[in-house]
């Protein structure tokens, strides 16, 4: 059965979104119409994707709505008080960036008496409002609901730029990475898209492909929702770092990184990832057996394989610009890490005894370049993909479809199948509260 996250996990800035610092203006002013006009009708909103998804962040929109769905009973006040906690966030930067202990933990103090007074003010109608809607991971067609809130708008109506834009946020990533998961026949994919954004959107983005199947992510803040370890492997900056020297900055990864870690050596420095693999495994055997080592003869085994005193893999990154050294100059097919290149380094591996060394691929990898490598059955273990997957967009809409139960929609649109949402069960969370 399918569960889904405590509100608490999203760490929402509960403050700034129930005063609509985040909510396009013209959201806001409808719900201050609404609270001024004395205006409390029952309405039903949809909310649907443009397109063909997976959705992602519906658990993060509910957590939105469970903190914000309510009213300050004094506006005026708390508007008041928010502007207040504003500054000393902005002192708390300043005593923060200073080092300034006893500063710190004074605004600290003023800013948490003022939250609790806001908090005092606020109105909570979380309860009056039922919610529906599918789980994170579901697939959804375009236009067909996938989430539904029934109540008074003057409640939540202001949240709709936020609630869209979280579900389109984590959708986006979700949908781009399961296509990649689709073509890749079980092969593990890595998600390396956090250099390619905001650092702010890491978590979201992590959590969302690896709930389209990703194997694995490559920040701490991408894991963060689940808890998990992330990935990575020895970067172009540590090779540089001792002076180019692939093998020797292996070597010193091993010696020092956390034994848990599977050793996974980046090899196109020198844009020869045959030769500087064969390099590095023959320095990594001499380093780690003390024997001398003998091409063809000795026992690479002992060095190949997960944890310490190992190499796990070899990543091919090789620029869509350049030519390997071992591949066939033709046309624009013989840049980057191509198929020619991954099938000669597997001859080569295995007729070095390397049958069980993973080659993982990067660089320019989308769904259509991984389809293509599993359509000519090249010999990849794992697919490392990063800013192709950021750039697939899936909007969504929110309409208001009843109102007091009777049709209301704006034309072109009407009320959609509600058949495959659930019921939303607030104390299901009430009751794993103590477990957070």
């Amino acid at each position: 059965m399918s569960k889904r996250l405590h509100p608490k996990i999203f760490k929402v800035p509960i403050d700034r979104i129930r005063m609509g610092y985040y909510s396009d203006k013209y959201f806001t002013r409808y719900v201050e119409v609404l609270k001024k006009d004395n205006r409390h009708v029952n309405v039903l909103y949809q909310y649907f994707p443009r397109q063909d998804c997976v959705v992602v962040g519906i658990d993060e929109a509910l957590a939105i709505l469970r903190f914000g769905t309510g009213y300050y009973k004094d506006e005026e006040k708390a508007n008041e008080l928010f502007n207040e906690i504003l500054d000393l966030e902005k002192a708390l930067q300043n005593a923060a960036h200073n080092m300034d202990k006893d500063e710190l933990l004074n605004i600290t103090a003023k800013k948490w008496d003022l939250r609790m007074m806001l908090n005092d003010l606020w109105v909570d109608k979380w309860d009056e409002i039922e919610v529906k809607a599918l789980y994170d991971g579901d697939e959804a067609k375009n236009m067909e609901p996938i989430l539904t809130i029934e109540g008074d708008p003057a409640y939540f109506g202001y949240l709709e730029t936020v609630l869209l834009g979280v579900l389109a946020r984590a959708t986006s990533t979700a949908t781009a990475v399961k296509k990649v998961v689709e073509v890749a026949n079980g092969k593990p994919i890595l998600f390396f898209s956090a250099r390619f954004d905001h650092f702010w959107v890491q978590a979201t983005d992590g959590y969302a492909a690896l709930k389209a199947g990703a194997f694995g992510v490559s920040t701490d803040a991408n894991a963060d929702y689940w808890g998990i370890e992330s990935l990575g492997t020895i970067p172009h900056a540590l090779i540089a770092s001792y002076e180019g020297d692939t093998a020797a900055a292996a070597i010193a990864f091993d010696k020092h990184i956390e034994s848990s870690v599977n050793r996974m050596v980046l090899v196109d420095w020198d844009n020869d990832v045959i030769g500087t693999t064969l390099n590095v495994v023959a320095r990594f055997y001499e380093h780690i057996t003390g024997e001398k080592y003998k091409p063809g003869i000795s026992d690479v085994t002992k060095i190949i394989g997960p944890g310490k005193n190992k190499i796990w893999g070899v990543r091919f990154d090789t620029s869509g610009s350049l030519r390997d050294k071992s591949v066939t100059p033709r046309d624009k097919s013989s840049l980057g890490v191509n198929p020619e290149l991954v099938w000669k380094a597997r001859k080569v591996f295995d007729e070095y005894g390397l049958k069980d060394l993973k080659i993982i691929v990067s660089g320019g990898f989308d769904a259509e370049k991984i389809k293509l490598f599993e359509m000519l059955d090249v010999p990849v273990d794992t697919y490392g993909v990063g800013s192709k997957l950021l750039r697939e967009k899936v909007d969504f809409t929110a309409d208001i479809v009843e109102v007091n139960k009777k049709h209301c929609a704006k034309v072109g649109r009407k009320k959609g199948d509600f058949s495959r949402l659930s019921v939303v069960d607030k104390n299901y969370w009430d009751e794993q509260c103590n477990n957070i």
